[in-house]
């Protein structure tokens, strides 16, 4: 009888798992097929570009990507001061509402960043290229508010 009662829970511990790795593995493919191709993706291999508009757009993204860490820095700074505020306060404190607005700022300010790299990208662009651009631009904008 013991060894029937180790089976069985070998068994149900076997299906758990199984059942488990298999949900993970379902989602994990239902999230990659939803998501809409990177910004990247899309300039790079859909857009047949130009050898000058690729050479354009690699200065573009350079000097984005130079400016981008500091901005993301800045944010997570911000963050860790709302963090710190509100683990210092027993309320919605002057200091947390200063740490929330250093936050709003600093992702204002990345955020701001980044549309107007959208748009630089954009001016490079022919205008039928600007529209494959601004769809992906817009299911990635959309993605992101969920």
């Amino acid at each position: 009888m013991r060894a029937t009662w180790k089976s069985i829970v070998a068994t149900a511990i076997l299906a758990a798992l199984a059942s488990g790795a298999a949900t993970w593995a379902s989602a994990t493919w239902i999230m990659r097929e939803r998501q809409p191709p990177s910004l990247h993706s899309v300039v790079h291999e859909k857009l047949d570009l130009s050898a000058e508009q690729d050479r354009r757009l690699d200065v573009i993204e350079a000097r984005f990507a130079a400016r981008r860490p500091a901005l993301e820095a800045e944010v997570r700074a911000a963050n860790r001061e709302l963090a710190a505020a509100i683990a210092a306060s027993d309320g919605d404190t002057p200091q947390v509402q200063a740490a929330v607005d250093h936050f709003h700022t600093a992702m204002g300010d990345l955020q701001k960043a980044t549309i107007t790299h959208v748009f630089e990208m954009r001016s490079v662009l022919t205008p039928a290229q600007a529209e494959v651009f601004d769809a992906a631009v817009v299911d990635a904008v959309r993605y992101d508010a969920g």
